[in-house]
């Protein structure tokens, strides 16, 4: 089995007896790939620990990407240009808004 996470480094892959690490993740696609099939989740913010072969993702928010709706997809793209208007963003507002668009953009729904 392997994890890949969208870390604040970018896309982390973590397989069996990996380094100890903690990491955040910004919005993106955690992918579990296993010997029969691939899972996909949509996260946009949290935090990953991997450690003695245990991975812990905590996230305010994670959605299977087979559960998700395009209409729920457009209305998260749209709040998230919204909020891309705001002057007062700061950089790492600005790019983590950036980031969410982008993936929801490229989400591939069956």
């Amino acid at each position: 089995i392997e994890v890949v996470i969208p870390a604040f480094e970018g896309e982390m892959g973590i397989l069996k007896d990996h380094i100890p690490i903690i990491s955040f993740l910004k919005p993106g696609i955690i992918t579990i790939f296993n010997k029969s099939n691939n899972e996909k989740f949509y996260v946009e913010d949290g935090i990953v620990e991997f450690k003695d072969n245990n991975l812990s993702i905590l996230t305010s928010s994670i959605v299977d990407i087979k559960r998700m709706d395009r209409s729920i997809v457009e209305q998260n793209l749209k709040d998230a240009e919204k909020q891309l208007q705001n002057s007062n963003l700061n950089d790492q507002s600005r790019f983590l808004i950036d980031q969410k668009i982008e993936v929801l953009k490229n989400i591939k729904l069956n």
